[in-house]
Parts: structure tokens; C-alpha cells; sequence
């Protein structure tokens, strides 16, 4: 007979696997190579899914994972809950300051700073999730506050009239991409502060205050995972639950994106579910490798570099990016900075654009692996 008993926290390779390959992805996307990269390289424009899209809420959800390993693991060596919550709430508060140095470097311009932003959103999911499991650990109060922020975030964004528009769906077309109450809470709350990337910055942001709640049922899905994994099930018996849980997200959340479409910028509800379904294939596939066979050696080697550090990688792409992009100069007497310099003497002579803006991207994931590397060589672990 089986044993739902938790069995004792210890760290998986396999989630360490997962994240490194997450963070390389997210590094390689978000310097893409420009206009000549490939469809699935780039987001999704308002209603869909790329393979990009699926980034952020793999990230999301094995920081999930992360949560319920750690706590366990700290309370296994003698610390207390409200040590524990000390560190949770320091631990947002400094990953939010990252969040906007990353979004400021290099001006700092106070009249229009960001901040929302991903380590912005990764410390709200990642402070929510803590608390709650400190306060109550049982699956079914968990699983209770999935369907809660998910059906709850499906309910304000469909019937919740949007002020000065109307009711979605009647008055105004649902999940318009101005005209929904996630984009405007954002424009009223941080007027001139939201993201510039887009054409509408003014008009919303990806990482909105609303659309953290689905995030953190994106959070939630990870720690339900946590809870499956440390259960005394035999390791087959593991590999085939997250396999079908992989089944059963994407089925349920292709079904609900008729009623209600896979966004990443609005973080939707069906999205959570159908990027969740993908992240656990890709779980599963690792888990399998790596726990089941016992295939350990070589191949983790590069995705353990990147994973034992996985927010400084970011940060220090995203930083790197921004120096780059503002470094300018004359070179052939035309204006130019450093990213369109290396690439226009570099990589534009790769003859097909998709594989020049491919080649750019992997190259610049793989400049940023030297100093991860250089840490994990002196078995430093840069800890927020």
C-alpha cells in the first residue's frame, strides 16, 4: 500500500535542470535578435501563444516548486514561521528594488520609472505564495486558493464594468486591448509609469497590479507540485502524476481559452492552466531523466551553471543589454550602438535573417553564462 506520507525535503537536480534551461530561454528571447527572429522567439501580440510566452510562468511556477522545498527544508533544520516570514518579506522587498533597477538602469528617470516588472512580479507571487503555506500547509487549502484566484480573476475581468467603457462583452469587446479593467487600474494607479516597450505604453502593462492574482495561481500550481513530489510514491509512480497533471492542464485550459483567450500580457486564466500543462511537460521530461534513470552526468552540467544562479544570469543580461544599447558611437559614418555594431559586423552576414537573429541570441546567452560560471566554479550562490 501506498504511503502519502511527505517524505523528507531535498533537493532535486531535476528542478535545478528545469531552471536553468528556463532562464537560458528567457535570456535568448528577450535578446532575440530583432526584427528578422522567428515567430515563436517573439510574444505573442495580445490574444495567443508563442513558445516565449511560455517563459515567465515556467519561471514562475518552478519558483513555486522552489517555495515548498525550501520552507520545508529551513523548518527541518530548526527554523521558525516567523523567521521564515522575516525572510520571505526581505526577500520581496529586495527582489522588488532589483526589479526596478533593472527597469531604470542606466538614467533613473523618476518622471517616468517602472514599477511593475518581472522580478516585480516574481517577489509578489513568491511573498503570497510563502505566507500561505506558512500559515497552512494542506493541499486542500491550496488547491482552494487556485480555483479562488483563477474563477475570481475570470469573474472581475468578464462582468466587473470597465469605468468610462462598459461592461465587457456588451458595451465593449471583451479583453479589448485598451479597454479591459486590468489596463485600467494600471493607468490610474502609475500614470506615465507603465512599460515602454509597446506602441500603447500608456495604456497598460504586462506585469499589471490585477494580474499578479493569476500569476500567483500560476505560483500555486508549482507548490501543488512540491506537495506531489514529496510524497513516499515510488519515482515511476511520481513521473506518470505529472505526466497526466501535464494532460489534464492543457486539456482543461485549451477548453476554457474558448470562453475565456490564452493571453500572456493579461495573464489569463486559461493561460495559467495551458502554460502550466507545458511547463509540466517539460518537468516531466527532466524529472524522468534525471531522477528516474539516473541520467545525471554532462548533459545537466550547463543548465545547473545557469539555474544554481538564475536571477543574477537575468539581471545580468538585462543590465548588459542596456549598456550596450546605450553605448553609441560613429562607425562607417553612421550613428550606431554597441548591440547594432556586433551585429551588423557579426551576425547580419549570416544570409537567412531567422537564423542571423538566432545566431545573435544564442551568442548573447552564452556571453552571459562566463560570470555564472565563474561563480559556480567558486561555489558562490548569489542569494536575495
Amino acid at each position: 500500500m501506498t504511503s502519502h506520507l511527505p517524505e523528507p525535503a531535498r533537493r532535486l537536480l531535476s528542478l535545478d535542470v528545469v531552471r536553468g534551461i528556463t532562464i537560458a530561454f528567457m535570456i535568448m528571447v528577450n535578446n532575440n535578435g530583432g526584427p528578422g527572429s522567428w515567430r515563436f522567439m517573439n510574444h505573442a501580440a495580445w490574444n495567443g501563444l508563442t513558445a516565449t510566452d511560455l517563459v515567465f510562468p515556467t519561471f514562475v511556477l518552478v519558483m513555486g516548486i522552489s517555495v515548498v522545498f525550501a520552507i520545508e527544508s529551513r523548518l527541518a533544520r530548526g527554523a521558525t514561521r516567523r523567521q521564515l516570514v522575516r525572510h520571505a518579506v526581505q526577500r520581496a522587498v529586495i527582489l522588488c528594488l532589483l526589479g526596478i533597477v533593472v527597469n531604470s538602469y542606466p538614467f533613473f528617470e523618476l518622471a517616468h520609472m517602472r514599477f511593475y516588472g518581472v522580478l516585480q512580479r516574481i517577489a509578489v507571487c513568491y511573498l503570497a505564495v510563502s505566507l500561505l503555506y506558512l500559515w497552512n500547509s494542506r493541499a486542500r487549502l491550496l488547491v482552494t486558493a487556485l480555483v479562488f484566484t483563477l474563477v475570481g480573476y475570470w469573474v472581475l475581468v468578464r462582468w466587473v464594468p470597465v469605468p468610462g467603457a462598459g461592461v465587457p462583452g456588451r458595451d465593449v469587446p471583451f479583453m479589448d486591448v485598451r479597454q479591459n479593467l486590468v489596463s485600467w487600474i494600471d493607468r490610474h494607479l502609475f500614470p506615465h509609469h507603465l512599460y515602454r516597450d509597446v506602441p500603447d505604453h500608456n495604456l497598460r502593462d504586462p506585469e499589471g497590479l490585477l494580474s499578479d492574482l493569476p500569476a500567483i495561481g500560476t505560483t500555486l500550481v508549482g507548490m501543488l507540485i512540491a506537495v506531489w513530489l514529496r510524497t513516499r510514491r515510488s519515482i515511476p509512480a511520481k513521473t506518470s502524476g505529472l505526466a497526466v497533471a501535464s494532460l489534464g492542464s492543457l486539456a482543461l485550459g485549451y477548453l476554457w481559452s474558448l470562453w475565456f483567450p490564452l493571453n500572456k500580457n493579461m495573464w489569463t486564466s486559461s493561460y495559467v492552466l495551458v502554460a502550466a500543462g507545458y511547463s509540466l511537460v517539460l518537468i516531466t521530461v527532466a524529472f524522468w531523466a534525471v531522477e528516474q534513470k539516473g541520467w545525471r552526468e554532462g548533459w545537466t552540467w550547463i543548465w545547473l551553471v545557469l539555474g544554481s544562479n538564475a536571477i543574477t544570469a537575468y539581471m545580468f543580461s538585462e543590465l548588459l543589454e542596456k549598456t550596450l544599447r546605450n553605448v553609441h558611437f560613429t562607425s562607417g559614418g553612421k550613428r550606431t550602438d554597441g548591440i547594432s555594431f556586433v551585429f551588423d559586423h557579426v551576425f547580419a552576414h549570416i544570409p537567412d535573417p531567422g537564423w542571423a537573429a538566432f545566431s545573435y541570441s544564442v551568442s548573447f546567452t552564452a556571453f552571459c553564462f562566463i560570470p555564472v560560471w565563474m561563480l559556480y566554479r567558486r561555489r558562490i550562490f548569489l542569494k536575495v
